[in-house]
């Protein structure tokens, strides 16, 4: 079990360190008015306890995205830890920062507004497009789920479930961010939390022991590690579904120094509990292979299901179920409330959209197609959901690096990972059945192009940038 306690201990310290250097290098100043305050209007706009804030970003960005992501990334075997620490650290978790701390910087700004901000009008074209598909793509894919297992549990039809989540959605979308998220969600957040913790501590009383990282488990038999694992595993490592998240915490923060917490931690906090069930996943049932036997015979869901009643016994049952429904619930509800800032901000040149009438006819649009796409199969969603979801995180890191790099900042911390995080796309969406299914060696070589293009582009704008010797920041 050394690997998984390792593991766990250097996700603490490298919240406690690393996010303190990524804080200096972006630079706060807690005497700069938030736009909690600045821009106040009683919906969005509101200050809250980075206490609250932490435990909403946390239940925002993650949902069931740790555990299901980490259960499937199990197959991989005790690999899984090392891309879930590294990546949550050096990517994910600075990802989550700047993406937080940029819109506070920049009044509240959404994703999309960031990316044009510093990438261009032509790119924000493109990922105002993207997004939007993707929280449809998530929330469609994290109501399907719930609904039907409301459906077994209860009298409730299919129909009739999606309907009652769907009303739901509709309020967590258009109420004020502190009468419905900001009361029920640090409680959900807590259940999140308990249900990792309580898995974590069963994981030492188990039959097998958790496999620790050696030479011989490095290589999964067959299955490629590159780039299947980075993709398989993103909320708990990385996810770009988490840039269209911070904006709404943004919006609250009453002060700059409380970005770390909420951001930095909560990423952290995530990639802690993806750690767990990532455990959890190779050693219930046995290895992988078992783990690939439970998955075929009762899906993701009914693994996680069969681990809590074991475990915890009833009590574990509770928390499955809670999880299981609630979970993916909450993150459906907080990407149609992104989609309708999102598109708020994007149709704000042609009028003004604060009026709460106005705020409902905005989330018309985000709703139907929402609802359309749940008729769909499950599975079909969320492998459209992993390679759109990594792209607007690769979007995001260029984003940071450019504003640091354009501030004549220390770049680097966002510009490896996203260097990274180009190669893992590119070359996925060659090899992925969703994608254009080649075969593996040719899918590694044109993905290898379109690196290699975008690595040109970047030693282009270091060179440009220095010819310009004042940073952004400074010019009136």
């Amino acid at each position: 079990m050394i690997s998984f306690i390792l593991s766990v201990l250097a996700l603490i310290v490298g919240y406690f360190l690393y996010s303190k250097v990524v804080e200096r290098i972006f630079g706060i100043d807690d005497q700069r008015i938030t736009p909690a305050y600045s821009k106040s209007d009683g919906l969005d706009y509101t200050p809250m306890s980075w206490i609250k804030a932490s435990l909403i970003q946390l239940l925002n960005i993650a949902g069931l995205g740790p555990i299901f992501g980490a259960i499937l990334g199990a197959l991989y075997g005790p690999v899984a830890f090392i891309w879930i620490v590294l990546g949550c650290l050096f990517a994910g978790a600075v990802h989550d920062y700047f993406s937080g701390m940029l819109s506070v910087k920049h009044g509240g700004e959404q994703f999309p507004t960031l990316v044009g901000r510093y990438l261009g009008k032509y790119v924000k074209s493109v990922i105002n497009v993207i997004s939007l598909i993707l929280m449809i793509l998530v929330a469609a894919a994290f109501t399907a789920g719930p609904a039907q297992l409301v459906e077994q549990l209860t009298p409730l039809s299919y129909s009739a479930s999606l309907i009652l989540i769907f009303v739901y959605f509709v309020l967590a979308a258009i109420l004020p961010i502190n009468k419905l998220i900001g009361k029920i969600y640090p409680i959900f957040g807590l259940v999140l939390i308990i249900m990792a913790v309580s898995i974590g501590f069963a994981l030492f009383f188990m039959d097998h022991s958790i496999p620790n990282i050696t030479l011989e488990n490095l290589h999964p038999g067959e299955i490629p590690i590159w780039p299947l694992l980075m993709v398989t595993i993103s909320c708990g490592a990385i996810s770009g579904f988490h840039s269209t998240q911070s904006p709404i915490l943004a919006r609250t923060l009453k002060k700059e120094s409380d970005g770390r917490k909420v951001f930095f931690g909560a990423m952290v906090a995530e990639g802690i509990i993806a750690l767990i069930w990532a455990a959890a996943g190779m050693t219930f049932f046995g290895g992988p292979d078992g783990l690939q036997g439970a998955l075929a015979n009762g899906g993701t869901a009914g693994v996680v299901n069969e681990i809590s009643k074991t475990t915890l016994g009833q009590f574990g049952g509770i928390l499955a179920i809670l999880g299981v429904i609630i979970l993916p619930i909450t993150t459906g509800d907080t990407a149609l409330r992104s989609s309708r800032m999102i598109l708020v901000e994007l149709l704000s040149k042609f009028g003004n959209f604060d009026s709460k009438m106005k705020t409902i006819l905005m989330t018309i649009p985000v709703v139907i197609p929402t609802y359309l796409l749940t008729q769909m199969d499950y599975s079909f969603l969320w492998r459209y959901v992993g390679w759109t979801n990594q792209v607007v995180a690769t979007v995001m890191l260029w984003t940071a690096a450019m504003f640091l790099l354009q501030n004549k900042k220390f770049h680097w911390i966002c510009s490896l990972p996203a260097l990274f995080m180009t190669a893992v796309t590119s070359s996925y969406i060659f090899y992925a059945p969703e994608g254009f299914h080649l075969s593996y060696g040719t899918s590694m070589i044109c993905g290898s192009i379109i690196f290699v293009s975008v690595l040109a582009w970047f030693i282009y704008q270091l060179k440009r940038n220095k010819n310009t010797n004042i940073p952004l920041d400074n010019v009136a």
